[in-house]
């Protein structure tokens, strides 16, 4: 029984490249995205920073408005004891009362003043507060416009190629089946490990068309077998022949 189950080297070999020829294609759909999903990701990041110092900035306003109340509670405590202090002077009994009492009214007087250009200064930069608020509020609205441009520009492209790549993805299923899992995780290591994510590499002009590395004649005739795994010396990549790759080509349509 286990003999009928069996997978050739050579099934194995024509999954893998099936495989591959599926991934090249889903590569070349997502390719269509380009950079948007990073811009997308990038531009939402940027939302949020805006979103913190929006929030920063608010919230130093509030703390300023909060020390305007304090200081004007400091102006009406100030004139309440001055008036306090003026009502004493009607009853002094000696030079040493009136100096005390007028030094405390100045002092007061002092502190009222202190308080309202403290009032003054802050309301200055409570303003300059607001103008960048309004311009950061500008700049946050801007944003959020491209991001939603660069959203709906991703997901026109995402649903025109969609239904495609899900199909693609379940003819992938089982092809990784039938490759075997080993060799799928060597051929997935491989592909990760190039840029142009080819991992199964045919034969063309006696040479690896992944890395163009020559294959020794002796080499090439093994891999014609398909009887065993063959890896190129240079790259690493699996390697078929011509022969198989045309077969995968004529049999399938991705």
């Amino acid at each position: 029984m286990a003999g009928a189950t069996e997978i050739s080297i050579e099934q194995k070999l024509k999954a893998l490249y099936k495989l591959q020829l599926i991934d090249s294609k889903i590569d070349t759909l997502r390719s269509v995205r380009g950079e948007l999903p990073m811009e997308v990701s990038d531009l939402e990041d940027e939302i949020a920073g805006y979103e913190t110092r929006l929030g920063n900035v608010q919230a130093e306003i509030k703390k300023m408005d909060e020390s305007i109340s304090v200081n004007k509670n400091k102006i009406v405590d100030a004139k309440a004891l001055v008036k306090k202090y003026e009502k004493q002077l009607e009853n002094v009994k000696n030079n040493r009362e009136y100096e005390a009492l007028t030094k405390e009214i100045e002092i007061q007087g002092l502190e009222q003043m202190a308080a309202e250009k403290r009032i003054k200064n802050i309301q200055f930069d409570i303003e300059q507060k607001k103008s960048s608020l309004e311009n950061l509020q500008n700049d946050l609205e801007g944003r959020k416009t491209d991001l939603k441009n660069k959203k709906g520009e991703l997901d026109n492209i995402i649903n025109e190629t969609e239904k495609e790549e899900q199909e693609l993805l379940k003819v992938r299923a089982t092809a990784v089946t039938v490759a075997d899992e080993r060799l799928v995780s060597s051929y997935e290591r491989i592909r990760r490990g190039v840029k142009n994510g080819i991992g199964v590499a045919n034969i063309q002009r006696d040479s690896c068309s992944g890395c163009f590395a020559g294959i020794p004649p002796q080499r090439q005739s093994d891999i014609k077998q398909r009887k065993k795994i063959i890896v190129c010396e240079n790259c690493g990549r699996v390697l078929i022949d011509s022969g198989l790759s045309d077969e995968i080509v004529d049999d399938i349509k991705i």
